[in-house]
């Protein structure tokens, strides 16, 4: 008799429904020969300090055989991330750090310990699409807020929101470089999201990639500053160093480290990678400021570039702001044009790649359908200018808009 023959692939309800990511596909095109690519965070591979990653691995490997082996996570690379907090202005202790494999992996497993599925979850109504993909398995309710392009999330929104009859799992915000709209946040929004976090007791995961990496003044301190019991700092070292580390760190109530130790042993036996040791090693060098300078400098000139670009190339309809914090141009461009339609006409014909706006989107209502996010930390400064100019004649040639040549 034969075996039945199998009318579906064997997968949960909630992955059938799943699909990749914009990012994703965007990785995959901007990799393809000839696309100069303004589409994805990515940081400067050519900045990346390897000289010294070399030194310290070669002293890890030689003082310590036996990072390559199974181990607990590293408490030297706790005091070192104290330390480095203390640059944000957060106070903690090592018992409130808590080791992860990037903040991909920190959102994800403070996902897991805070959000029943078909739980209630507070986001901005363009927020990180990485996170997006965290709360599919879930299944949540997702009530988003608007964001003013100058302060940050609509708190006042938020708070109504808080007054009615749900009460959210959690909230998430990126309170520096905001991705997509590089916005930060005001100290005034800041203060007033922690309040409402601890008045209605709704914890706040709070990513901050990019809360190092500033131009004109340091930042302001994160929410984690404010309120030690419902802020969840998520860290990395994916911008400051290199992605490849997938190293990163949160700063969490120590109750709640046993908890989150259990989930992550789930995923990774919770043990410490040989990054961590090389990344700690490298820390303790003292290196890490002066590179972090000269990436301010470097990302400085870089966003500088893009800036100019637009005024130069871009429809005097264009709207954007240059950002202070972070890696990302938002771009509003006339009502007329559709940048998932321009993305592939762009990549087509002029081989540059960027991310439409859309993509961003946790509304039920469309929107954001005449936006694009693009990158300044990638490319060259001659890259920047070249790819600008080809976007500009990409939205000329196809009667999209009249730009200014």
């Amino acid at each position: 008799m034969s075996n039945p023959v199998l009318t579906r692939t064997p997968r949960a309800a909630w992955a059938r429904t799943i699909e990749r990511s914009v990012l994703q596909e965007m990785l995959e095109a901007s990799a393809k020969p000839g696309i100069l690519s303004f589409a994805l965070g990515l940081p400067a591979a050519e900045l990346f300090p390897i000289e010294e990653y070399r030194q310290s691995l070669n002293r890890v490997l030689s003082a310590n055989p036996r990072s390559l082996q199974y181990g607990p996570p590293l408490q030297s690379l706790r005091k070192q991330i104290v330390k480095l907090m203390e640059l944000r202005g957060v106070r903690c202790s090592e018992e409130q750090v808590f080791l992860t494999a990037g903040a991909q992996q920190g959102a994800h497993i403070l996902t897991r310990l805070l959000l029943d599925p078909g739980g209630c979850v507070v986001t901005e109504e363009l927020t990180y699409p990485g996170f997006q993909q965290v709360l599919q398995p879930y299944r949540p309710r997702v009530l988003s807020v608007s964001t003013d392009r100058g302060t940050g999330m609509n708190v006042d929104e938020l708070e109504r929101l808080l007054n009615s009859a749900e009460r959210p799992s959690l909230i998430y915000s990126v309170t520096d470089g905001h991705n997509p709209l590089s916005v930060s946040m005001s100290l005034e929004k800041r203060q007033q999201l922690v309040q409402l976090a601890r008045r209605y007791q709704v914890p706040i995961i709070e990513d901050d990639p990019y809360g190092f990496l500033w131009y004109e003044k340091k930042s302001l301190p994160p929410l984690r500053a404010f309120d030690e019991k419902w802020v969840y700092y998520v860290g990395t070292f994916s911008k400051m160093l290199a992605p490849g580390l997938r190293a990163g760190w949160i700063v969490m109530p120590e109750e709640l480290v046993a908890p989150l130790s259990v989930i992550k042993e789930s995923i990774d036996i919770n043990m410490a990678p040989f990054t961590q040791h090389v990344v700690a090693d490298y820390l303790a060098t003292g290196h890490l400021e002066k590179h972090l300078d000269m990436l301010r400098h470097e990302y400085s000139a870089r966003r500088d570039a893009l800036h100019l670009a637009l005024q130069e190339y871009f429809p005097s309809g264009a709207v954007w702001q240059r950002p202070t914090n972070g890696v990302f141009f938002w771009v509003e461009l006339p009502e007329n044009v559709d940048t998932g339609d321009l993305l592939h006409v762009a990549i087509e014909t002029e081989k540059v790649a960027f991310i439409p706006g859309f993509a961003f989107n946790t509304s039920a209502k469309p929107c954001a359908r005449n936006t694009m996010r693009l990158n300044f930390s990638h490319n060259s400064v001659e890259l920047i200018a070249e790819g600008i100019a080809r976007l500009g004649r990409c939205l000329k040639r196809h009667s999209l808009v009249s730009v200014k040549i």
